[in-house]
């Protein structure tokens, strides 16, 4: 009798550690499973994977919506009062046999000779164009689409130019010209400045840019062997080089698009762009 009831106790001894354990097991090792499957960073959807060049690029091209957004309050000396620091001087809508234009032509109306450079920039580069296809300077078919955008972020004013321009049997050609201004100091932005204000490291974007480069001329040489004609990259180019990079933009909450629109030498839509968000 008295060995049954050390039997009893130690039966009932175990079942109160088993019932302790799986309690145990259910809220704290269960639990942790949970949160791991659960934990927000972690990347199951895939939403935190890198953006491929497609991405970027359309990204980009989805700001030209024709806005100034003014995300400052700093006051500058205006050209003319009546109008706002960036606005449209032009905005032709047309279609005729031998064109179909959609114009919009922005001014930065700043008083100062870095301002007045830029406007020159974008008269020849843009107006001249629409110029010469209103003037139906060209014998063959144009269509001719100009677009911008621009934001003022921490007293740095930037605006982007896009135009696309398809003249008769030539290819597209895509032509993106950006400004960036200092509204404190008057001066132009260097990308530069633009990295050290950002805590980037020159030789990191450097590397960024060779790499981004150097892939699209990998997927490029791969069109070319299937007997497609693409444009070519030449990374030993001047072009690449941090100093000699002037074409770059700050979206509308400082994320930086250094932008390699090769129609702006070339008649092509080929560009590459990186991107710090």
């Amino acid at each position: 009798m008295k060995n049954q009831k050390i039997i009893f106790i130690l039966v009932g001894a175990f079942c109160v550690f088993a019932l302790i354990a799986g309690i145990y097991t259910q809220f704290f090792v269960g639990n942790k499973g949970s949160d791991y499957t659960q934990n927000p960073t972690d990347n199951i959807s895939g939403d935190s994977r890198p953006k491929t060049q497609e991405e970027i690029k359309n990204q980009l091209k989805s700001l030209f919506t024709n806005d100034f957004i003014n995300n400052s309050t700093y006051e500058v000396q205006k050209a003319n009062d009546s109008k706002d620091i960036v606005y449209s001087a032009y905005d032709i809508q047309k279609k005729e046999e031998l064109y179909e234009v959609d114009i919009h032509l922005p001014v930065i109306n700043i008083s100062g000779d870095v301002p007045a450079s830029f406007n020159k920039i974008t008269q020849s580069v843009f107006a001249d164009e629409a110029s010469k296809i209103l003037n139906k300077k060209y014998t063959e078919k144009v269509i001719y689409d100009v677009n911008y955008i621009s934001y003022i972020n921490d007293n740095i004013l930037s605006l982007a130019i896009k135009s696309t321009l398809k003249r008769g049997n030539n290819p597209q050609r895509e032509i993106i010209q950006t400004y960036n201004y200092n509204l404190e100091t008057g001066e132009k932005v260097e990308l530069v400045d633009v990295l050290t204000k950002r805590n980037i490291v020159q030789s990191e974007c450097q590397n960024k840019i060779n790499q981004v480069v150097s892939k699209a001329q990998e997927e490029a040489q791969i069109l070319v062997k299937s007997g497609y004609q693409v444009y070519n990259r030449d990374l030993s180019n001047s072009i690449y080089q941090l100093s000699n990079i002037s074409n770059f933009f700050l979206g509308s909450t400082g994320e930086l698009y250094i932008i390699f629109a090769y129609g702006n030498q070339n008649f092509t839509a080929e560009m590459d762009v990186v991107l710090y968000e």
